[in-house]
């Protein structure tokens, strides 16, 4: 997989931030909420970018309307729970940063980062495990 220089930005960012006082959260939020709408743009153009390229067989199976081998169905099944986890922890730590704002919580803010950071993470393992898919036809 290659290096997602703005992923890796990003999540250097949400752990900066984690120590933030409300004052840096109020004058940064702007820069935070731009930095991670740019790595969540990388990553979902990555990803479609790895669906693009995989095979009629894989792309079948992945829609739920192919049949395969058990082994290629399991694959296509954790590419979804990741990719459907990414997203459960993304809108998450947009809610949480929206009611961190609202409060002027330090504590919702850490928490949204972690949210956010742990999206990513299963971001990264949908992409990495779509990777492995292009080898299937």
């Amino acid at each position: 997989m290659k290096e997602l220089t703005e992923v890796e930005q990003a999540r250097a960012l949400m752990t900066e931030a984690i120590e933030w006082s409300v004052m840096k959260w109020l004058s940064e939020k702007k820069r935070v909420r731009k930095c991670a709408d740019t790595a969540n743009q990388v990553l979902n153009e990555a990803e479609a970018e790895l669906h693009a390229r995989w095979g009629p067989t894989f792309k079948s199976v992945y829609e739920q309307s192919g049949a395969a081998s058990p082994e290629t169905k399991q694959l296509a099944s954790r590419i979804r729970r990741e990719h459907d986890a990414a997203n459960k922890f993304r809108m998450e730590a947009e809610k949480t940063f929206d009611v961190a704002e609202k409060r002027l919580s330090t504590a919702m803010a850490r928490e949204g980062c972690r949210q956010a950071i742990e999206g990513w993470d299963h971001h990264l393992e949908a992409i990495r495990l779509a990777e492995t898919a292009l080898e299937i036809e």
